[in-house]
């Protein structure tokens, strides 16, 4: 792990499904897709935040046919990481909707403000975590054509985000089959304010997690989380995967955080690439993160 420019790949467990992960997507290719995807924007607003968090769905090629009024999709929720929104996937950032167009499955870019996908320890109604799982979740079952069971959902972020997918993974494994971190601040809930984090993310983790001795703290630590899991519940989790850059200041973290799993004999892949904590880096791997997640979910579903 010494090696800047090495790839590092690390399996915790040789499952087939492990196996089939290694293979080339069977997707089409840019230059031969003659569909393209549709961005919707849901203008929604939620009770338990008090706000209106508007987010952007990505619908697969062919979503809108008539010959397809009766197939269902998966979905994979991409988060997006501090000071960004629901938009910075849908941007001129990222390439998103023409990777899309790639794979038949709905994408949903939720809004998660700077709320660390978490229920805030000091503000009451900013309730980043149970709106995800309480309000999000249904309300895109309700809107749109996805399948319903867990193996047709998936969740996976950047930075703030692959915390958060990483989290919400391995605490509500019952809902989602496959959950990815690319440079993921997976040690945010141990961060203080006479730590040395940037700046600009600290009234934000000292509004959500609160002080040292907080509760919230220890509920949502990733490392505590999976440090105490029970042997018996890790066969239920969802396929967890993570990245970071070799440049990227939180390399460290996804770095222990891989550790710990190999410990735990937790079903994973870790992956350490050249990059830095960048929109081209995270451009190049959410198409990784694509594949990844096609090749996990369950496959478009046609009702008779």
């Amino acid at each position: 792990m010494r090696h800047a420019r090495t790839l590092f790949l690390f399996v915790a467990l040789a499952l087939p499904l492990a196996g089939r992960a290694q293979t080339p997507a069977q997707t089409a290719s840019p230059a031969t897709a003659v569909a393209a995807a549709r961005v919707e924007s849901v203008p929604f607003e939620s009770r338990l935040v008090g706000a209106r968090l508007a987010y952007n769905v990505v619908l697969p090629p062919g979503y809108d046919a008539k010959s397809a009024a009766r197939t269902r999709y998966p979905v994979l929720y991409l988060l997006h990481g501090l000071a960004g929104s629901a938009n910075d996937w849908v941007s001129k950032r990222a390439h998103l909707a023409d990777y899309a167009a790639q794979h038949r499955m709905i994408i949903v870019v939720p809004e998660g403000k700077d709320g660390w996908y978490t229920d805030s320890a000091t503000v009451p109604n900013e309730k980043f975590e149970t709106y995800f799982v309480e309000e999000l979740l249904p309300d895109v079952q309700k809107r749109f054509r996805a399948i319903e069971a867990r193996e047709g959902r998936a969740v996976a972020g950047l930075s703030m985000g692959g915390y958060g997918a990483l989290k919400f993974g391995l605490k509500y494994p019952e809902r989602f089959a496959f959950a990815a971190s690319m440079s993921g601040a997976l040690a945010v809930a141990s961060w203080l304010a006479t730590d040395p984090i940037p700046a600009f993310a600290k009234p934000s983790v000292a509004r959500v997690f609160g002080a040292a001795d907080n509760p919230v703290r220890a509920a949502n630590g990733l490392f505590r989380i999976a440090r105490e899991m029970p042997a018996e519940r890790i066969a239920s989790l969802p396929y967890l995967y993570l990245d970071c850059g070799t440049e990227d200041r939180l390399l460290g973290f996804s770095r222990d955080f891989a550790a710990l799993l190999v410990e735990k004999k937790i079903p994973h892949e870790y992956r350490q690439l050249p990059g830095n904590h960048s929109w081209p880096y995270w451009d190049r791997q959410v198409q990784e993160v694509l594949k990844l997640a096609a090749r996990r979910l369950a496959q478009p579903q046609t009702r008779q």
